[in-house]
């Protein structure tokens, strides 16, 4: 079983140093994976409903800031060697395939395959609105996007006619440095677990309770078979306290990798100092 740290280009991780910081500090310590999140523009007076919290509000100010997920990933690349870099998720109908294929395929040769491409649909309507894309059928348009991405990764030229978007035979340049990069859905509807088991390589139901987990876990599993793949080749990513007993919980019931918020610098070191080796 893997630990991440999400929420990694926030609090501590908002400024250069404190990025490099955290990101060596987690490297050393043993952890897998950094994770960030992604908003272009958090819109001012939004009345969406944030779907992570009690009060359907985002944590902190309207104005917090946080880096561009890949820009914040390809920063901390070059302080680290080892350690494995997402977007959990990146906002993917808000961002043309061909340009997502490209960010991501170049930060992932360039940092020598280290790249996971969490994907998500979106919630947050205004800021759809803000950049002129349509938040009905987001869902539809996540599934073209992601399918255009991996032609773009896989052949020699991609090209496509599909409902969101149409272009003739182009290339991608540079391939990712395996050929691919694992695609992880989050989300914690049944949409979204459906989604998983349809496309991704991995799910991550952010949020959603234990109870819960179980429960779109096994639609995508079920999703899976049903489309002809094997779900025993989908990871599940969950999201919980860093301690002993709450990983060894999840390892028993099929979870690859569980992520946690961290604080500080400290927060890691802690880690890694009681939990990473005993995994």
């Amino acid at each position: 079983m893997h630990v991440g740290i999400t929420f990694a280009n926030t609090g501590p991780g908002e400024t250069s140093e404190g990025a490099r910081s955290l990101a060596i500090a987690a490297e050393e310590a043993g952890i897998e994976s950094l994770w960030t999140v992604e908003h272009i523009v958090v819109p001012k007076g939004y009345e969406s409903t944030y779907p992570y919290s009690k009060d359907g509000r985002m944590p902190g100010e309207e104005s917090i800031g946080f880096p561009d997920p890949f820009v914040w990933l390809a920063f901390v690349a070059g302080a680290t060697k080892r350690i494995r870099l997402a977007t959990g998720i990146t906002i993917v109908p808000m961002r043309h395939p061909l340009a997502l294929a490209k960010t991501a395929a170049s930060l992932d040769a360039l940092s020598g395959g280290r790249m996971i491409l969490g994907v998500g649909v979106g919630w947050l309507e205004e800021e759809f609105t803000a950049f002129d894309v349509p938040f009905e059928r987001r869902g539809a348009r996540t599934d073209e996007y992601v399918a255009a991405v991996r032609d773009a990764w896989s052949g020699d030229v991609t090209s496509i006619d599909g409902d969101f978007v149409s272009y003739g035979d182009v290339y991608v340049r540079p391939r990712p440095a395996a050929g691919t990069i694992p695609i992880v859905v989050g989300g914690h509807s049944e949409a979204a677990a459906r989604r998983a088991g349809r496309l991704g390589d991995g799910f991550f139901p952010a949020g959603a309770g234990r109870d819960r987990v179980i429960e779109l876990w096994d639609i995508a599993r079920r999703t899976a078979e049903e489309s002809g793949r094997d779900p025993e080749a989908i990871e599940l990513t969950v999201g919980g306290r860093p301690d002993l007993e709450t990983i060894g919980w999840w390892a028993e019931r099929g979870a690859h990798r569980l992520l946690f918020a961290a604080g500080s610098v400290r927060d890691v070191e802690l880690v890694g100092e009681h939990v990473i080796p005993h995994l």
